[in-house]
């Protein structure tokens, strides 16, 4: 890996991977940290963790997912497959359950992000909207619609 790491990690690396829980983790690659950590917190409002040039955590409704910079993974299995990928993100809906999903979309208009859909609620019972963050992946912030 080639890191550009300027500070010390908020946690040893070994610390933080045996805290996080059982289930479904989430790690995004991406080619530009500074722009995908404003989405996060303004559009999203996630909270950043820790966020260096290589590596982000962040808390997202009480979930935990991480972001890697692709240099990070210059030397991982992965590299071949998103190296100069214009399909980024592309199949993949990342489904935030809690999230309003009227305030994330004004939060991403007022930013220019592009809401792909704006809030609507559906008929399998979820107000959801879909944004497109600056790689390329898709968030659907949703609440449950009450009956």
């Amino acid at each position: 890996m080639t890191m550009k790491r300027s500070k010390e990690p908020w946690m040893p690396a070994d610390d933080f991977g045996r805290s996080l829980p059982r289930g479904i983790g989430v790690n995004l690659l991406v080619r530009d940290m500074a722009a995908e950590l404003a989405f996060c917190r303004d559009c999203l409002g996630a909270m950043v963790l820790d966020s260096d040039e290589d590596f982000a955590a962040i808390e997202l409704c009480g979930s935990v997912f991480m972001l890697h910079a692709d240099h990070s993974y210059s030397h991982h299995p992965m590299s071949g497959i998103v190296a100069g990928s214009e399909t980024r993100g592309a199949g993949i809906e990342i489904r935030v359950y809690g999230l309003d999903p009227d305030k994330a979309e004004a939060r991403a208009r007022e930013r220019g992000d592009h809401v792909l859909a704006g809030s609507l609620d559906k008929p399998h019972g979820l107000r959801e909207c879909f944004i497109v963050d600056p790689e390329g992946y898709v968030w659907v912030p949703s609440t449950q619609i009450r009956g």
